[in-house]
């Protein structure tokens, strides 16, 4: 009888605790945020200064721009910020994807071998040019050729990924390429590149990284969205104004050194606000893409690019 006693008050003990702690885990609600493994990529990483009461941020890091869209397409994260071209590329193919805010502009460059005898845009033409394909930096690339009377088939390209890019150049693999920071400031710092051009020229400038999320997550929390990028503002602003701090989370988060990291940042421009001039080079870019046959169609920009939920300031 006396052991049921104590086992009883036991219970009674560990239950009555439980139901103490239990809701501060519980009011504890995750937001999962996609980003890629780049420093114009990098404003998720300070969302936690900013998230509303009661939310914990999770980032989770991919390595392609269309892992990210998938990510949001399937619900694998509640927000994903990748590139115009992936979101542009499942908009219009109509899978549920929608940009709620701009990420980031610039974080582009041509590179070139300093030994590859490339002084200028047209002395590519033959040359081996690393191109991830289905990127921002394609579709760039693309209307610079067209600006210059050239075509892709004037240079020879081969596919790589961001992250391979300095390493390809570096071992002689490729002649060019088309990147995305910190590959071009990793090349010149390593002395083995010099940046041939930033391809900001063209109509599109200098658009690059959109926030998207899944076309429900707008329709049925659209206060969630109005705080989350109430939060991606505060963080890229944040960001923008403590340039140690933003070299300081490119070490920890990316094993950025800083010299590659400062460097990096003066080609990025972290953003979160959509306004006419954003809108309209966004749409420039959906029609390249159509012109080039890229996609079929292009997406109904009127749910494409959501511009009601952004921050007035």
């Amino acid at each position: 009888m006396f052991s049921r006693r104590l086992l009883l008050a036991s219970l009674t003990a560990s239950a009555l605790a439980a139901s103490m702690v239990a809701p501060a885990h519980a009011a504890d609600k995750v937001i999962k945020v996609g980003t890629l493994k780049l420093i114009h990529g990098i404003t998720p990483y300070f969302y936690d200064r900013f998230a509303p009461a009661g939310y914990k941020i999770e980032v989770v890091t991919f390595d392609t721009p269309t892992d990210g869209k998938n990510a949001v397409v399937t619900k694998s994260v509640d927000f994903g910020t990748y590139g115009l071209a992936a979101a542009t590329l499942g908009a219009a193919a109509g899978e549920p994807v929608v940009i709620i805010a701009p990420q980031s502009n610039g974080g582009m460059a041509i590179v070139v071998h300093k030994d590859a005898g490339v002084g200028n845009f047209k002395a590519l033409k033959g040359k081996r040019v690393g191109i991830l394909p289905g990127s921002t930096q394609e579709a760039v690339f693309l209307d610079r050729l067209k600006a210059e009377g050239m075509t892709i088939k004037d240079v020879k390209s081969v596919r790589v990924s961001f992250s391979e890019m300095a390493g390809a150049l570096e071992r002689g693999d490729i002649d060019a390429y088309v990147g995305a920071e910190p590959g071009p400031s990793i090349s010149v710092i390593k002395g083995v590149g010099k940046v041939l051009e930033l391809p900001y020229s063209t109509p599109t400038g200098s658009v690059n990284m959109v926030m998207t999320t899944h076309a429900d997550t707008v329709k049925n929390n659209a206060e969630l969205t109005k705080a989350f990028l109430e939060m991606h503002r505060k963080a890229a602003e944040y960001a923008t104004a403590n340039r140690p701090a933003l070299i300081e989370m490119a070490g920890a988060k990316l094993g950025l050194p800083a010299d590659v990291a400062n460097l990096a940042a003066d080609n990025v421009q972290l953003t979160w606000k959509i306004d006419a001039d954003w809108v309209q080079r966004g749409k420039y870019y959906g029609s390249l893409m159509l012109e080039r046959k890229q996609i079929r169609k292009l997406p109904d920009y009127s749910r494409f690019i959501v511009t009601g939920l952004v921050p007035q300031s």
